[in-house]
């Protein structure tokens, strides 16, 4: 199964990417960098969200339905004439949907480490949700993955290979101490309080997927 950083490096990868610059008016490389850090958060707020039962039905049967992937066959169609306005509203929802009221947060946060501006970010990510949960319900119909379990250890491969700064951006802004507010944790990355790194990969995985 490919992972996340294998997408963004393929050629599928490139023409999301110059396609996504296209369509926000930011460089590629600032771009390039931050889907390199918002798609894995995207998948590790599923991931989360996909470990209660009501969460996992909910994502099983969006990427059933409407995000079956098949957005990925035709982003040169998506791109050709500028990204179609229902293609960004459901971005909308799909960013409300996983990170609620901290959606602010995430894009103030890979603001601060990108140097674009919040209101590019917010641009970036809209477009961007939609072909992760393509991505991801591609995936799903691939492996044939059918119950919540399953959907948890996919997504955890596909989240696999993540160099060390994703992962903490991930952990931090998904709630590194566990206490169930990630308001703190954002704040205390931004402002460079970051005394709550737990030790090692294993202590980020932990941090980020609750074990």
């Amino acid at each position: 199964m490919s992972g996340l950083l294998d997408l963004l490096n393929s050629p599928m990868g490139k023409q999301l990417i110059s396609g996504v610059a296209g369509q926000t008016g930011q460089p590629e490389n600032k771009t390039s960098d931050v889907l390199s850090m918002a798609m894995p958060l995207l998948l590790g707020a599923m991931k989360k969200n996909a470990s209660t039962p009501q969460g996992a039905e909910g994502l099983m049967n969006a990427l059933s339905s409407k995000h079956n992937g098949g957005i990925l066959d035709n982003l040169g169609g998506l791109f050709g004439g500028g990204v179609d306005e229902a293609v960004t509203n459901d971005g909308a929802g799909i960013l409300g949907h996983l990170f609620g009221g901290n959606q602010g947060n995430v894009e103030n946060a890979l603001s601060q480490k990108s140097g674009l501006d919040a209101g590019s970010i917010a641009n970036i990510l809209k477009i961007a949700a939609p072909i992760v949960m393509g991505f991801v319900g591609k995936q799903k119909a691939q492996n044939n993955v059918n119950d919540a379990n399953g959907m948890s250890s996919m997504l955890g491969g596909l989240l696999g290979g993540q160099p060390k700064q994703n992962q903490s951006l991930i952990t931090t802004l998904l709630d590194a101490d566990g206490d169930g507010s990630i308001l703190d944790d954002v704040a205390g990355m931004v402002m460079g309080g970051g005394n709550k790194k737990k030790g090692g990969l294993g202590g980020l995985l932990g941090g980020l997927f609750g074990k």
